[in-house]
């Protein structure tokens, strides 16, 4: 499949063997993806499109990708989908943005529901509009009985942000509730920030060819692995999602050791 694919969510259910569709076998399969979706305005631009046309194809991608990922069974996909520092765009792509976010998590609410995947937002709420923070906030109750597939979406997310506001919750915990500094450690710091409860990203993603992590997940994917494509996140489709999952299956993860 391509990025001309059918983008429609339907029903799955999760893989429980050898995949015969992609010939992943579950066993070699990351619980944890995380994926850094880049490429939009430059998918629009090569076409001579408006770049709030690359972020819509850009969301068809989204849903191919997340109906993939729960059929394959695993534990989690983290998306990046607007940073911290995506607000220095220009002011009517932030809103047309945020309009296309809103739009998109009303849309697939009940498709979210009918897969059993279980939404959940990371990143701060300051500075999101009212409407995007409610449409989110639906999607989370709605879909907390979920017992699939947990799609966390980055909305004004920041690594180093998060990892603030974690300090500053265990600060309060020193302060407030006895907490003894001495007892903090990188289990509890990891379950101050925003992904708590969940495994780190095991595999991490990004499309259209840049090298760097642009301020995600920096805690979490300390030990994952990194797969980059030149393709851009419009046109990132299920060949290129199993083909970073064999990459990940070939590689010896030693964690420090030989």
């Amino acid at each position: 499949m391509n990025g001309s694919d059918d983008t429609r969510m339907t029903a799955t259910t999760p893989v429980t063997g050898s995949d015969p569709e992609s010939g992943l076998e579950p066993a070699t399969l990351p619980r944890h993806v995380a994926i850094i979706m880049d490429g939009n305005g430059r998918w629009a631009n090569a076409r001579g499109l408006p770049r709030i046309a690359g972020h819509r194809a850009g969301a068809e991608t989204v849903d191919r990708i997340t109906t993939e990922c729960a059929r394959l069974g695993l534990d989690a996909l983290t998306l990046y989908s607007f940073s911290s520092e995506n607000w220095k765009r220009p002011a009517d792509e932030v809103d047309a943005l945020m309009t296309l976010c809103h739009a998109h998590l009303v849309e697939q609410r009940e498709r979210m529901i009918e897969h059993g995947i279980r939404f959940r937002r990371i990143g701060r709420r300051e500075g999101l509009p009212a409407s995007v923070l409610d449409a989110a906030d639906a999607c989370e109750e709605a879909t907390a009985a979920g017992s699939g597939l947990t799609l966390c979406l980055a909305l004004n997310y920041g690594a180093r942000a998060e990892i603030v506001d974690a300090a500053r919750r265990l600060a309060v915990e020193v302060r407030d509730h006895g907490l003894d500094p001495a007892e903090i450690d990188e289990d509890r710091i990891s379950a101050s920030l925003d992904t708590h409860g969940l495994p780190d990203p095991d595999l991490l993603i990004r499309t259209a060819g840049e090298m760097r992590l642009s301020n995600f997940l920096l805690w979490q994917i300390s030990y994952a692995e990194l797969v980059v494509t030149d393709v851009a996140w419009p046109d990132f489709g299920i060949d290129g999602l199993h083909g970073a999952f064999r990459q990940f299956a070939g590689r010896a993860r030693r964690f420090g050791g030989v």
